[in-house]
């Protein structure tokens, strides 16, 4: 039988969505519960798969990775030996940050960080156009971020 979320399940990923390095303690205060069955829900909600992993998002700019760039990518033929080849391809490519598979005009969207326009140059040309199947490529770059948002809204 599923394990079925209460409300103080959903506080509880509600709370450490904006913040997972709270103590068990200050979790605790925040749902008004004892820091015991606190601890015992986060890791019940960890084993079951409701947290997949507590994470610090980092600031791109501070890092030298401050160009944000959207990459659409349509294989030339798609077939689950050449997909599944483009995707071990790109697990290993650091500037790949998020790959999604999609419907429409692209196979893929990546989500790609670089330092510069040079950089996002020779990630291009060096790794992504050396990808074999790869049709075509469009980038759409960030000129701001306007929302990001972690998490899910539960």
């Amino acid at each position: 039988m599923a394990y079925q979320l209460d409300e103080i399940d959903l506080q509880i990923l509600r709370t450490l969505q904006k913040n997972a390095k709270l103590t068990t303690k200050e979790l605790a205060d925040l749902v008004h519960l004892t820091p015991t069955p606190v601890f015992e829900r986060q890791k019940r909600l960890e084993r079951l798969g409701y947290i997949s992993k507590y994470i610090a998002v980092l600031n791109a700019d501070k890092l030298n990775q401050g160009l944000l760039v959207f990459c659409k990518v349509k294989l030339k033929q798609i077939n689950h030996e050449i997909a599944d080849s483009f995707v071990r391809r790109i697990q290993h490519i650091p500037e790949i940050i998020e790959c999604y598979n999609t419907s429409g005009q692209y196979d893929y969207l990546l989500k790609v960080r670089s330092a510069d326009m040079k950089q996002y140059q020779e990630f291009v040309l060096n790794k992504l156009g050396e990808i074999e199947n790869v049709a075509s490529i469009e980038s759409t770059f960030v000129m701001s971020e306007v929302k990001q948002r972690y998490g899910i809204n539960i």
